[in-house]
C-alpha cells in the first residue's frame, strides 16, 4: 500500500504589534517606596523604568491593544484568524481563558482560543504551538499574544522583586511564508526541580486562598534571584546551540538575538559564554523592565519599528524563567 507524505508549510511571522501602558514608574519613584537606589537597580539589573497598568486594566485589555496593532501590521482582519493563543502568567481569571476574552474584544468570531503558561519562555512555546497548527494545514493564521500585568502580583514592599517587573503586551500574527523563510528550528525544555526558585506560592490547588495566605502575602511573586541567574546563564547558550544545530546553522549566521528581557547582567554573561557580540542582543529592558511572557515580542516589535529587522535576517528568540523553563527558536524574517 502507498503511504501519504505530507509536505509541511513554511511558517513565519507576518505581523507584529505591541502595547505599553502609559504610566511610567522610575527608579527614583521606587526610592520613595522601598529601601533602594537608582544606582543599585541600574548596576544590578540595567533597568531604569518600567510601565504599570492602570487599576482598571486587566491583561486582556493590554493584549487587545497589541493584537489590533499586529493585525494592522499584517494586513489581516480579525475574521481571518483561526486561533488565538495568549501567553501569560497573569490571566484575567483562572477561567475563562484570557484568549477567549480577547477573541470577543477583537471580533475574531471564527477563532479558537486558549491560554498558555510557561512563564518567561512562554512566547517561544506559543510560537512553536502556532507553527505546528499552520505547518500541518490545520489553520492558516494564528495570533500569538504575550501579555502581562505583573504589577498586580507584586509585593511593593519587597525590594528584591518589585524593582524588576513591568506590564505590557506584544502580539505576532503567524501564517504561511515563502520557501526558505520562517521558523527553521526550535528547542523547548524544562527543569521542574527548580519550581521553588520562582513562583506565586498560594492561590492554586496546592495552597488555596485563605485569610492566612493573604495575610502572609503568599499571592505575590517570590524569587530566588541567585538561582534564577545561575540557571539562565547556563541554559541560554545551551538552548541556542541546540536550536542552531537542528537548523544546520552557526552563530555567525545570526543577525540578531532577541532574548527575554530579565536582567542585563544575565544577557551579558550569556553573550560571553557564547562568544557572540553583546551588541547583537536586542535589549529594551532599561525602559520596560521584565515583562515576562510579553518581553520577547515587545523587544522584537521595537527592533522591527526601528529598522533593525529586515527581510532575510536570521533571528534567534530565547526565553527562560519559572518552571524552570527555557526555549529558543531560529527564523528567517519573511517581510
Amino acid at each position: 500500500k502507498g503511504s501519504i507524505i505530507m509536505k509541511l508549510k513554511n511558517v513565519g511571522i507576518i505581523g507584529v504589534g505591541s502595547y505599553k501602558p502609559e504610566k511610567i514608574l522610575t527608579n527614583s519613584d521606587l526610592e520613595k517606596m522601598v529601601e533602594t537606589s537608582n544606582e543599585w537597580i541600574v548596576s544590578r539589573t540595567g533597568i531604569e523604568e518600567r510601565r504599570i497598568a492602570e487599576d482598571s486594566q486587566a491583561t486582556s485589555d493590554l493584549a487587545y491593544e497589541a493584537a489590533k496593532k499586529a493585525l494592522e501590521n499584517a494586513k489581516v482582519s480579525p475574521e481571518e484568524i483561526d486561533l488565538i493563543i495568549v501567553a501569560t502568567m497573569t490571566p484575567d481569571y483562572f477561567t475563562p481563558a484570557t484568549a477567549a476574552i480577547v477573541q470577543d474584544k477583537l471580533g475574531a468570531t471564527k477563532a479558537a482560543a486558549f491560554d498558555l503558561s510557561s512563564a518567561c519562555s512562554v512566547q517561544v512555546y506559543a510560537l512553536v504551538v502556532a507553527q505546528n497548527f499552520i505547518a500541518t494545514g490545520a489553520y492558516k493564521k494564528v495570533l500569538v499574544i504575550g501579555a502581562e500585568t505583573l504589577s498586580k502580583v507584586l509585593d511593593w514592599t519587597d525590594r528584591n522583586t518589585c524593582i524588576l517587573f513591568g506590564d505590557g503586551a506584544s502580539a505576532m500574527v503567524l501564517g504561511e511564508v515563502e520557501e526558505g523563510y520562517g521558523i527553521k528550528a526550535f528547542h523547548l525544555a524544562a527543569d521542574g526541580s527548580g519550581e521553588q526558585a520562582l513562583l506565586v506560592p498560594a492561590g492554586g490547588s496546592r495552597k488555596p486562598a485563605t485569610s492566612e495566605t493573604v495575610e502572609n502575602k503568599e499571592h505575590f511573586l517570590k524569587m530566588n534571584g541567585k538561582e534564577v541567574f545561575k540557571f539562565a546563564v547556563t541554559v541560554i547558550p545551551d538552548t541556542v546551540a541546540k536550536t542552531l544545530e537542528k537548523a544546520g546553522m552557526e552563530m555567525s549566521d545570526i543577525d540578531l538575538i532577541v532574548p527575554h528581557q530579565a536582567n542585563y547582567r544575565i544577557v551579558s554573561a550569556a553573550a560571553k559564554k557564547m562568544n557572540y557580540p553583546e551588541e547583537k542582543f536586542y535589549m529594551n529592558l532599561n525602559k520596560l523592565g521584565n515583562t515576562s511572557g510579553a518581553s520577547i515580542g515587545l523587544a522584537l516589535t521595537e527592533a522591527y519599528e526601528n529598522g533593525l529587522v529586515k527581510k532575510g535576517d536570521n533571528l534567534v528568540f530565547v526565553g527562560f524563567g519559572a518552571g524552570l523553563s527555557y526555549a529558543s527558536l531560529v527564523l528567517k524574517w519573511a517581510y
